[in-house]
């Protein structure tokens, strides 16, 4: 059985049901960003503050690890989200990729 989230009257969530599709529905996919020689790092850090809405500094970290390790794993969500956060970043042809957990 699926966990459920409900609201309680005090504004907290109480969780029900069994903890096995939690992951599956939150975060059971990725967006990873890919290096290239074509963007600047300004570009690459707009692109990822507009599609994670993300600070600066953040983006920025994100930049680095991709030019310094060839990729980063830039978003985890629900595949609809994923592909959002995705078809934003190749708006400006940066390479992406949706994996599974």
């Amino acid at each position: 059985m699926p966990i459920h989230l409900t609201a309680s009257q005090s504004g907290e969530q109480i969780q029900t049901g069994t903890l096995e599709t939690l992951s599956d529905t939150l975060d059971a996919y990725r967006v990873i960003l890919f290096n290239d020689d074509v963007h600047t790092f300004d570009e690459v850090i707009f692109q990822i503050i507009k599609a994670i809405q993300c600070s600066r500094t953040k983006a920025e970290k994100h930049t680095w690890e991709v030019h310094t390790k060839g990729r980063s794993l830039v978003y985890a969500g629900t595949l609809s989200a994923c592909l959002k956060v995705s078809s934003i970043l190749e708006e400006i042809d940066l390479r992406t990729e949706i994996q599974t957990n």
